[in-house]
């Protein structure tokens, strides 16, 4: 089966762009037929979609390509991450399947049961997850050729307060939260978001969450794919949990318009 057409978009920025803003966990969106191999009562899945989703993501994302000088290109997904979670890896070394939240969950951010034991994920891995991940990859090798470079800029938020299936939650919870790699992330993408954010009282590195997201084809091979993850607390620009945005979400995006058009004055 295929993956539905509008599950993912690519939104084409300026010609001689390298930044692709990665948008993975905006939507709230579960189709039906997904909805049914999940156990919550409806009530109980909007509370977890409240938790679990990075709400108001894409926007922060399409006012940064409004502002930019030169805009990014923007990977948007249109469906929850409760569908699939196109940021993991579907093997068993995947950290996060330990707290039952590998590419296919079957936890809740509360480590309670999402989808019962023996749920056959891979289904759902092939008919979302694979075109996703061949479709990013796609434009990475797009941007490769077109500029002879990509910077892949992953725009996500995290909530004020722990949640139970954090693993390395127990850090600083900084307004903005900087993943990097040692690999992908060249010391002056960093310092452009550095500087980007400095507006927010306060940046932090790879606390309360750490890494980049580089699809596989790249990943720990290829210098010229850069990338960074911009986390971003919640209470900087939402009601939480899972509420209406506030005056932050327009700054937000100013700031990663500012980012998008230092990456691209330079050679990173």
């Amino acid at each position: 089966m295929n993956h539905t057409p509008d599950s993912f978009e690519l939104l084409p920025g300026a010609a001689d762009s390298p930044v692709i803003l990665h948008v993975p966990h905006s939507s709230w969106a579960v189709p039906a037929d997904v909805r049914h191999g999940i156990v919550l009562d409806d009530r109980a899945l909007e509370l977890e979609l409240a938790h679990i989703t990075d709400s108001h993501t894409a926007e922060i994302a399409a006012g940064a390509a409004a502002a930019s000088a030169a805009a990014p290109w923007r990977f948007v997904n249109h469906l929850s991450r409760l569908v699939i979670d196109p940021e993991r890896f579907p093997d068993e070394r995947e950290e996060m399947l330990a707290v039952g939240m590998g590419a296919v969950y079957t936890q809740t951010t509360h480590r309670e049961t999402l989808r019962p034991d023996g749920f056959d994920g891979q289904p759902l891995i092939d008919r979302y997850f694979h075109p996703y991940a061949a479709a990013m990859t796609a434009a990475v090798a797009d941007r490769l050729e077109a500029v002879g470079r990509a910077v892949i800029i992953d725009v996500h938020s995290y909530p004020t307060e722990r949640l139970p299936y954090e693993l390395h939650g127990d850090g600083p919870r900084p307004p903005i939260c900087l993943g990097t790699d040692d690999f992908h992330t060249p010391a002056e993408l960093l310092a452009h978001a550095e500087k980007a954010f400095a507006d927010f009282s306060g940046t932090g590195i790879n606390s309360p969450f750490a890494g980049t997201y580089v699809p596989l084809r790249y990943y720990g091979k290829d210098p010229r794919v850069s990338a960074l993850m911009i986390e971003i607390r919640r209470d900087v620009y939402m009601q939480e949990p899972g509420g209406p945005a506030g005056p932050g979400l327009e700054a937000l995006g100013t700031a990663l318009a500012s980012l998008v058009d230092a990456v691209h004055r330079t050679e990173i």
